[in-house]
C-alpha cells in the first residue's frame, strides 16, 4: 500500500493498492507524487525531447498511430497532431462514470505514467494529480473501449486537460475550463506522443475494475454471514466447518470462509445441537468451499489487477535508461480480465448456492417448520418471492458468460486481438448488483426461521446481524408487500450494517483475504 502523508496518498508508481484506489475514489483522499517519481519523468521527457531533435522513426510520437503508423508527423505540427488525436479518438457513449469512477481512472492513469514509460511531457502528470486535488471530474462515457487500450474513452479525459468538454465539479455540470479557472489550473500544451500518452492505457476497466473488487470482498463476507444465519434457520450441521477437515483440503479460501463462520457461530446451539438429517444438502454443505473458490478467485485476480496499476501499460515503452523506444504490447491486460471473468463464474456459484439455501428454508421436509415459513395457515409468505430471486440468479448466469474473446479485427486488420476488459468490468458490477438482493432475499428467509423456531440460542456474530436486520425487516406475522421489506434488507446489505454489527459482537474483524 502506497504512503500517506498527511492524509494524502504518496504516489510512486510501484506500490498503489486496491485500497488506495478506493480510497481516493470514495473516500475523495487526495494525491501527492513522489520525488523520485517526478525525476523519472523529466528524464523520460527529456530523452522524447531529444528523439525529436533526430529523424528516428517512433510510433505515436513522429509517426502516425493504428494504420497510420506509416504517416510522418513534421516537429511543428506535433501540438495540433495530438491535439487532432484527443479529436478523433473521443469516440466514447454514455453511460457516464460517477465520479468516483473518473477518480479510480484518474489516480490509475496517473500512477502508471509515474512508473515513467511514456515520455509524458511532466506537466500533464501534474494535471491529473490536480484534477483529483481539486475534485474536477471530466465527464468520462463508459461504452466504446474493446480492451485493448481504452483509448476512445481516455480521449475524453485529454479534451478535459486542454480546457475542452465538460466536467463534473461540485455536484455541478460545467465547461472544464471553468472549472479549471476556478482552481488557478491552466490547460495543458500538448507536445511530442503526449495524446498518445493519455489515451493508451486500460485505465477505465482498471480504475473501475479495482472499484469492483473492493465490492466484491465485501459481498464475500457478507455471503459467509448469511450462510452462518441460513444455518441457524435450518438447524444444520456445522461439522463441514470443522477446522481439522480443512487441514486436510487447504485451499486458502475455503479455509477462510470456514473460518468466518465458525467465529461467526460462536455459542450457537448448533455446537451442541444433534440435526435431524446425517446431512444437509450441498448448498449448505458446500457453502465455505463455494465460497471459498469466489475468495481464491478474487485474490487472483487482486494480485493481478495490482500488478498492472504499478506498471507502463503504454505502446510503445520509453527506456531513457537504454536509450530506446521499443514497440511493445504491454496495454494487452487479458492476464487480469480472464481473472474477473472466472471471478464471475465463481460469483454465479455463490448465487445459486444462496438460491437453493432460500428455497430450502421455505421448504418443510428440509426445515420442519411451516411452507414458505409461514407464520399461520391462513399466510402465503415467501412462496412468490421465489421468482424474484431465481429471476435475479438467471440473469448473474448469463452475466457470468465470458465475452473477452469476442473481438473484431480493426484498424486496417493490425489491431486483431481484444478482451472487451470495460465490459467485462460492467458485468461483474452487474453481478454483484444482483447478488446483493439474493442475499438480503436469504437473510429475510433465515431470520424469519429463526424466529419460528422460538428460542434457539444463536452464535455470537449471527445474533447480531440477526438483531440489526430485524430493525428494518420485522417478523412476517401476515402477508404484505415483500417488495418493502426487500429493498430494507438491500440498504443494511449495501451500507455494511450486518456486517458491522457482526465484527463488532465478535471483537475482531473477519481475516483479510
Amino acid at each position: 500500500m502506497s504512503q500517506k502523508t498527511n492524509q494524502a496518498i504518496l504516489l510512486t508508481g510501484n506500490d498503489l493498492s486496491i485500497e488506495d484506489v478506493y480510497a481516493v475514489a470514495e473516500e475523495r483522499a487526495k494525491v501527492t507524487i513522489a520525488e523520485e517519481a517526478w525525476e523519472l519523468l523529466h528524464r523520460s521527457r527529456q530523452f522524447i525531447l531529444e528523439i525529436s531533435a533526430s529523424d528516428q522513426p517512433v510510433y505515436g510520437f513522429n509517426r502516425g498511430v493504428g494504420l497510420n503508423k506509416d504517416r510522418h508527423i513534421e516537429a511543428e505540427a506535433f501540438e495540433a497532431y495530438n491535439r487532432n488525436l484527443l479529436y478523433s479518438h473521443s469516440a466514447g457513449i454514455p453511460p457516464y462514470a460517477s465520479d468516483a469512477q473518473v477518480r479510480a481512472v484518474l489516480l490509475v492513469r496517473l500512477n502508471s505514467l509515474l512508473v515513467g514509460r511514456t515520455g509524458v511531457d511532466p506537466t500533464i502528470a501534474r494535471q491529473y494529480a490536480d484534477f483529483l486535488n481539486c475534485g474536477i471530474h471530466p465527464l468520462l462515457p463508459l461504452r466504446g473501449s474493446v480492451g485493448a487500450g481504452d483509448i476512445t474513452l481516455l480521449a475524453h479525459i485529454g479534451l478535459a486537460f486542454i480546457g475542452e468538454g465538460n466536467v463534473s465539479y461540485e455536484g455541478s455540470n460545467l465547461s472544464a475550463a471553468e472549472a479549471m479557472a476556478r482552481n488557478g489550473l491552466l490547460p495543458v500544451q500538448l507536445g511530442p506522443k503526449d495524446g498518445l500518452a493519455i489515451v493508451s492505457s486500460n485505465a477505465v476497466a482498471a480504475g473501475t475494475g479495482a472499484l469492483v473488487l473492493h465490492a466484491c470482498k465485501e459481498l464475500l463476507e457478507l455471503a459467509d454471514l448469511v450462510y452462518a444465519l441460513s444455518l441457524e434457520g435450518l438447524q444444520g450441521h456445522v461439522s463441514p466447518l470443522d477446522a481439522s477437515v480443512q487441514r486436510y483440503r487447504p485451499y486458502v479460501g475455503q479455509a477462510l470462509s470456514a473460518e468466518r463462520v465458525r467465529t461467526l457461530l460462536t455459542g450457537s446451539g448448533l455446537w451442541d445441537h444433534a440435526s435431524a438429517s446425517l446431512q444437509d444438502p450441498l448448498s449448505f454443505r458446500s457453502a465455505s468451499p463455494i465460497h471459498g473458490a469466489a475468495l481464491d478467485s478474487l485474490r487472483y485476480v487482486q494480485a493481478a489487477l495490482q500488478t498492472h496499476v504499478n506498471a507502463s501499460d503504454d505502446n510503445p515503452c520509453v527506456l531513457e535508461e537504454e536509450r530506446r523506444i521499443v514497440s511493445c504490447a504491454n496495454f494487452e491486460p487479458l492476464t487480469w480480465v480472464l481473472g474477473l471473468e472466472m471471478l464471475g463464474i465463481a460469483l454465479s456459484h455463490v448465487s445459486k448456492s444462496s438460491c437453493y439455501r432460500t428455497i430450502k428454508l421455505g421448504t418443510p421436509q428440509f426445515t420442519g417448520l411451516s411452507r414458505f415459513l409461514a407464520p399461520n395457515d391462513q399466510t402465503l409468505a415467501f412462496s412468490t418471492i421465489q421468482k424474484t430471486y431465481t429471476s435475479l440468479d438467471a440473469e448473474i448466469r448469463h452475466l457470468s458468460t465470458p465475452s473477452s474473446a469476442d473481438y473484431y479485427s480493426l484498424a486496417g486488420d493490425m489491431e486483431d486481438h481484444a478482451s472487451n476488459a470495460p465490459y467485462v468490468v460492467n458485468k461483474l458490477e452487474q453481478i454483484i448488483e444482483r447478488l446483493q438482493y439474493i442475499l438480503a432475499i436469504e437473510a429475510i428467509h433465515a431470520a424469519q426461521a429463526i424466529d419460528l423456531r422460538s428460542g434457539i440460542q444463536l452464535g455470537i456474530g449471527t445474533h447480531a446481524a440477526y438483531e440489526e436486520l430485524r430493525t428494518v425487516v420485522p417478523f412476517l406475522d401476515k402477508d404484505r408487500s415483500l417488495s418493502v421489506d426487500i429493498q430494507a434488507a438491500l440498504a443494511k446489505v449495501k451500507n455494511g450494517s450486518l456486517v458491522k454489527c457482526a465484527r463488532s459482537a465478535i471483537s475482531k474483524p473477519f481475516s483479510e483475504s
